[in-house]
């Protein structure tokens, strides 16, 4: 029996803007993604996020079964343009007020909430003003935080500063298949570098207002990086691609201090100078947990062909590599079973990462803050959704965690991604993540076999047979 220690935190993810809609009620503001999915070819069937599943509406129903399924926390964010709709000044009280009737009804199933401040949703006007490239951005996110640090730090207790920054440098200003589509590698470097002041920033603006009690992280989509071989070669090629992918972000974050090499490999694209004194003092703030996002592994050799480079894990086919100043590096399809998402299913990888943290910050505690796997999802004759592929999914990574926490990591929760099915950015709405099938026509919910088999598992603190409801 695969069992779970006492207070392991079950839980489901989501995001305001992929699930939320009601895109222009209540004072909401326009965000980078609104202006990128409303821009014809940047998302698959020309879709976007108004209406998205309306839990904007439907947040009653949705933490309802949340409860009926047996989840103890959830994962949301927080949509920066529905409480700030330009970036700047006061709170709207209209945006802060759905988050705060939010947590209550949480609360009221005791469910404990896990707040991600940023996830991905930019006010367009600070876009327009530069965006993360910008340094003005960080200070206009830590004004943010502290909003809404003081208007639900009262019941909150778990806090998340930025929720995968490599994805909103590398893939909305480096690859451009996210919002806002910049393709531009200094722009990229140069977001990256303010996605961690503006974490040290909020880190900061948080614990000023919030009480003791709360507890504050970031939630990383770490990559476990691996070589083709063990050349020197594709050792070299897999440290680089470690420290732009990994390094960036967690030794400013985690260390004050960037990887060693890392200026040395960009030096073609930016000589850093954006970088000034004190930042990574201020990026270097004491966290009291750190979230690990994990759904796939990568596999890099040196490349004998410039050509043969690509994105890593199929994010996106354009043609703009979102790794600047990695040219003669090759990634490779790790061998094994595919989701929908062509991300090859490897438990392993989400193990490694789990014991690389442990040895590296030890004694802080880790969660699993996002992992999941997208399938073609279909409702049966009767109305119902077995998914076996993604109960085996979950199994395997749970199997995961569960041998690293026996193999000594401090290991207090798990996510997965995501509650339901939703807007899965550039994707549209062809891929679902979600334990819970949504009729995107009609926006009815089913909890798939997965959902049940979760649930179970959460409630009993343990993994049940992978053919338990099925």
């Amino acid at each position: 029996m695969s069992t779970f220690p006492p207070g392991f935190r079950w839980g489901a993810a989501t995001s305001a803007y992929q699930i939320e809609g009601a895109a222009r009620e209540d004072g909401r503001g326009r965000s980078i993604w609104d202006t990128f999915s409303h821009t014809p070819g940047k998302v698959d069937g020309d879709e976007n996020g108004d209406v998205a599943v309306d839990h904007y509406h439907r947040y009653r129903e949705d933490v309802a079964l949340m409860a009926e399924l047996g989840l103890n926390s959830y994962r949301f964010s927080v949509s920066w343009p529905r409480v700030q709709p330009t970036g700047r000044g006061p709170a709207d009280p209209r945006g802060l007020d759905f988050y705060c009737r939010l947590v209550d009804e949480l609360l009221g199933y005791g469910i404990k909430p896990t707040l991600t401040l940023y996830h991905w949703d930019l006010p367009q006007d600070l876009e327009d003003a530069g965006g993360w490239p910008e340094r003005d951005t960080a200070y206009r996110f830590a004004e943010y935080a502290a909003l809404v640090g003081e208007a639900l730090g009262d019941r909150v207790e778990q806090w998340i500063t930025i929720n995968e920054p490599w994805c909103g440098a590398f893939l909305g200003y480096g690859s451009g298949v996210h919002a806002p589509g910049r393709t531009d590698p200094v722009a990229a470097l140069r977001a990256a570098h303010h996605f961690n002041l503006a974490h040290g920033l909020a880190t900061s603006a948080l614990r000023g207002v919030l009480p003791s009690r709360n507890s504050i992280a970031v939630s990383l989509n770490s990559v476990t990086v691996r070589s083709v071989t063990d050349s020197p070669e594709d050792q070299v090629a897999r440290r680089r691609i470690d420290d732009l992918a990994n390094g960036i972000f967690h030794g400013p974050m985690l260390h004050g201090a960037y990887p060693e090499h890392l200026f040395a490999d960009t030096a073609r694209v930016t000589d850093w100078s954006f970088v000034r004194d004190q930042d990574l003092a201020t990026s270097h703030q004491r966290l009291d947990w750190l979230g690990l996002n994990y759904y796939t592994p990568a596999l890099v050799s040196a490349a004998d062909d410039p050509a043969s480079v690509s994105p890593m894990e199929g994010l996106g086919t354009s043609a703009h590599s979102p790794w600047p100043g990695v040219d003669d590096i090759s990634f490779h399809q790790p061998p094994g079973e595919q989701t929908a998402m062509g991300w090859t299913v490897d438990p392993s990888g989400l193990y490694d990462l789990l014991l690389r943290y442990s040895r590296e910050v030890p004694g802080l505690p880790l969660y699993v803050t996002e992992n999941g796997a997208a399938y073609d999802d279909k409702p049966d004759q009767d109305g119902r959704v077995h998914d076996a592929e993604r109960i085996a999914y979950l199994n395997g990574h749970l199997s995961a965690v569960r041998r690293a926490i026996r193999d000594g990591v401090d290991v207090r929760g798990y996510y997965l991604w995501s509650l339901m099915d939703n807007f899965e950015w550039a994707y549209g709405y062809a891929k679902r993540f979600g334990s819970v099938y949504v009729d995107f026509a009609t926006l009815d919910r089913t909890p798939k076999s997965s959902a049940l088999w979760y649930g179970r598992a959460a409630r009993n603190g343990s993994l049940p047979p992978v053919d338990d409801c099925v």
